[in-house]
């Protein structure tokens, strides 16, 4: 089980850096793209368990993705308001808040919390996981090397022109984690990467300082995140920031059950219009998906959120379909 991380083992060197009560929700997407289905139905479900809890709800961009592009950014926002998703507050862009990563790695590594990780991604995805880890759990490889080991792993990464990533040091526990539709869930925390060998922060740390800072109650997110939770809570912990609810929906899958992408066709709402569906038919179809019937808009689902069938497992998009028209897929359900 988890040891007890108390906010007597961190503490910020300097006060500019303030976690917020908790009292909001939030979606996070990284401008790498248009949505998908599986996105806009991820968003809506986001923004209505807020709205429902009575919750703000905030939009924050994860664009410190190489791929992020601005007009993603603008083709986002645009989509999450033509399906009726409001939001308080201004976007958030992650790119923007640098100094405040640096403020805390920097008190991180004051704090002798962090080490030098000189592996590649080669050499990790040849090493196994230590023993009763996952498959991908980090091994500790570079966790207690001598100087002239790290002098060496210094000297291989110089060659390639990167440096080191730096990685937590933790307890090496498991920890659980309970999800409002999982339950509980218990997964690995291993030494993950704070920030990468090029220079940028993690999601896992950024994510987590975000939404401490932001004070996010409510995280609903795919499902396939939910065994990153674990090494998050940790960081929260660590961190004495608060840990918010989580609520891990499930995702939707194209008919080869494999996670619905841009490149299965008409999946997005400016490919879906090509095809005759309107903004409304596709909230239409996000609530069918949910055992909702007749949703229009982001706020009908909300309504009738109580009702909404999420833990039934994946959502399956038959896109051969929805090429054919709403008439065929909604009229269908009737």
């Amino acid at each position: 089980m988890y040891s007890d991380i108390t906010s007597a083992q961190f503490q910020l060197e300097e006060p500019h850096v303030q976690f917020k009560e908790p009292h909001a929700g939030r979606f996070a997407p990284s401008p790498t793209g248009d949505f998908h289905l599986g996105n806009l139905r991820t968003a809506i479900l986001a923004w209505a368990f807020a709205r429902h809890a009575g919750l703000d709800f905030l939009i924050r961009m994860e664009d410190l993705d190489e791929r992020s592009r601005p007009q993603y950014v603008t083709r986002q926002l645009h989509d999450l308001e033509e399906i009726g998703i409001t939001w308080d507050g201004p976007v958030i862009y992650q790119s923007r808040r640098m100094p405040i990563y640096a403020e805390i790695f920097t008190d991180m590594m004051r704090q002798g919390l962090l080490y030098e990780c000189y592996c590649t991604r080669k050499e990790l995805a040849a090493v196994t996981s230590a023993p009763h880890r996952p498959p991908g759990s980090y091994p500790g490889t570079c966790r207690d090397l001598t100087d002239r080991e790290r002098d060496a792993g210094r000297a291989k990464l110089a060659s390639m022109d990167r440096g080191p990533a730096m990685r937590l040091r933790t307890d090496g526990h498991d920890l659980t984690v309970v999800d409002e539709l999982a339950g509980p869930y218990t997964g690995a925390v291993d030494d993950l990467v704070i920030r990468r060998g090029d220079g940028v922060y993690s999601y896992n740390f950024v994510s987590v300082v975000d939404d401490a800072l932001q004070g996010i109650a409510q995280v609903v997110r795919g499902d396939d995140l939910l065994p990153s939770t674990p090494r998050q809570v940790y960081l929260q912990r660590l961190l004495a920031a608060p840990t918010p609810k989580y609520i891990h929906v499930p995702l939707a899958l194209n008919t080869r059950k494999v996670r619905l992408a841009k490149r299965d066709g008409a999946v997005t709402l400016r490919a879906l219009r090509e095809c005759g569906w309107s903004s409304g038919d596709v909230v239409e179809l996000i609530g069918q998906s949910l055992g909702i019937l007749g949703a229009r808009r982001a706020g009908d689902i909300e309504t009738h959120l109580e009702a909404a069938k999420l833990a039934c497992g994946p959502w399956i998009v038959d896109t051969a379909l929805l090429e054919k028209g709403p008439r065929t897929i909604l009229r269908e359900s009737e």
